[in-house]
């Protein structure tokens, strides 16, 4: 049956809907474009933009997002305000778990000794909490301002539908995931890991991935920025050597990705929804389409959907204050912590000691300085290669900075924000990942490495 003229236009105001919001979306979170002598995506440059603005005020701003967070939280536990009892986002948002209340609680303390300098320097030094304070969550507040404003152009627009469908054949058997999964993954490389892990809850909590999805991808592809991957080399003196540092990175991600997925405790977590419901498998091509026209037809499904700009902006507050709210409590507490026992104790020196005969058996030279190395990693990225760059071998200082990137999980950024959002892994689940990591990525980089040098 033909189209009328009217049914035709109707259709033709449907497809720019989906395409000019999506290509602004790619735009935004997936092109590189060169700043300040690298290449980084606009939001990335926006984020930056607004900590030169704001500067020296963001830590404190910090500090009192974190406080309201935690005041309102014992308000809500205590006095059950109504119009917040009663509100369902609200609720959600302040009237929390007892775990998520001890560390909105503890994370609120730790801010406000941190910026008063308030008697324990081991909690606001510059390599604990203030690390945190100064350096971290200036960045995130900046990241989740903008991301989250502008993730529901990627959500709402039909572009993870048409990507999804498109991918889903390369997703599903080598990961074990949806197509749009590709999406969260592009994101984080191009851009920043913790946008990765806001799509990916974001994605999850509406009904999009089921547990174990989100689980596989929140540990495995919330990856590290290019542009993180050339600091870390730079830090371990090796940045003529970024080329084969990278690829090397890349390849073994891929190898991680296909393998943690199948072994526990990814594998044993339940392929469910949030709200209970077993997973359905959504990607089935109908007969009478193709690929690329089933991907069309669900684009513009849920363009069909979508309530116009009030709602989009209403969306990209919430998005906004979930992470605000719910997350810098937690990074600054988790984070703090985590940073206070790798700098003022041993235990993560003693964690090391069993990699030596791991390390010698790959003939690593300085295996001892290494094995330091590999499970301060869970506490944050970025100590592994300030340790590190001591060690006077350079394959050393590869292979360290190689399986540092790998390692993917530490608790000072992805860590905290994974314990924080909705996706179901608890501490003991990541640090296991991160040993599976771990062990998977260190020979492959190795064997590299002994090429290389």
């Amino acid at each position: 049956m033909n189209k009328t003229a009217k049914e035709e236009n109707h259709d033709f105001q449907k497809t720019l809907k989906f395409i000019i919001p999506s290509l602004l979306g790619v735009f935004l979170f997936m092109i590189p474009i060169p700043w300040n002598g690298s290449l980084t995506i606009p939001v990335a440059i926006f984020s930056k933009l607004i900590i030169s603005l704001l500067g020296e005020y963001l830590p404190i701003i910090s500090v009192v997002i974190i406080s309201i967070s935690a005041a309102l939280a014992i308000i809500s536990k205590i006095f059950k305000p109504k119009f917040i009892i009663n509100n369902k986002y609200l609720n959600g948002l302040f009237n929390v778990s007892p775990l998520w209340f001890s560390l909105r609680i503890i994370g609120a303390i730790l801010a406000i000794i941190t910026i008063y300098k308030f008697r324990f320097d081991f909690i606001y030094s510059d390599s604990t909490g203030g690390t945190l304070l100064y350096s971290l969550l200036p960045t995130l507040f900046a990241v989740f301002l903008f991301a989250g404003l502008l993730l529901p152009l990627i959500l709402d627009f039909g572009l993870l539908e048409f990507v999804g469908t498109l991918l889903s054949k390369v997703m599903r058997p080598i990961f074990s995931l949806p197509g749009r999964s590709s999406i969260d993954c592009i994101t984080s490389w191009l851009g920043d890991g913790t946008i990765g892990v806001l799509l990916t809850s974001k994605q999850y909590e509406h009904g999009f991935y089921s547990k174990k999805e989100a689980a596989i991808i929140g540990t495995n592809f919330s990856v590290v920025s290019i542009t993180f991957c050339l600091v870390v080399i730079a830090q371990v003196g090796l940045e003529d050597m970024f080329v084969p540092f990278y690829i090397t990175v890349t390849f073994i991600g891929i190898v991680a990705a296909v393998i943690t997925p199948r072994i526990p405790p990814l594998s044993k977590i339940p392929d469910t929804y949030i709200n209970g419901e077993k997973k359905k498998d959504n990607e089935i091509i109908p007969e009478n389409h193709t690929t690329f026209s089933y991907g069309i037809s669900k684009a513009l499904e849920k363009v069909n959907n979508n309530k116009g700009m009030k709602e989009f902006l209403i969306d990209g507050i919430k998005n906004v204050l979930d992470m605000w709210i719910g997350v810098l409590p937690v990074v600054m507490g988790m984070g703090t912590i985590a940073l206070i026992l790798a700098e003022y104790t041993h235990i993560f020196e003693y964690l090391g000691l069993p990699f030596i005969p791991l390390l010698k058996l790959l003939h690593i030279p300085d295996a001892a300085l290494a094995s330091k190395t590999l499970i301060v990693g869970f506490t944050d990225m970025f100590i592994p290669s300030v340790i590190g760059s001591t060690i006077a071998n350079p394959m050393t200082r590869f292979i360290v900075a190689c399986t540092s990137v790998t390692q993917l999980i530490y608790m000072s950024e992805v860590g905290g924000l994974l314990l924080a959002s909705k996706i179901p892994v608890n501490i003991k689940d990541l640090f296991i990942i991160f040993l599976e990591r771990t062990l998977i990525t260190l020979p492959i980089a190795s064997l590299i490495a002994h090429m290389l040098f």
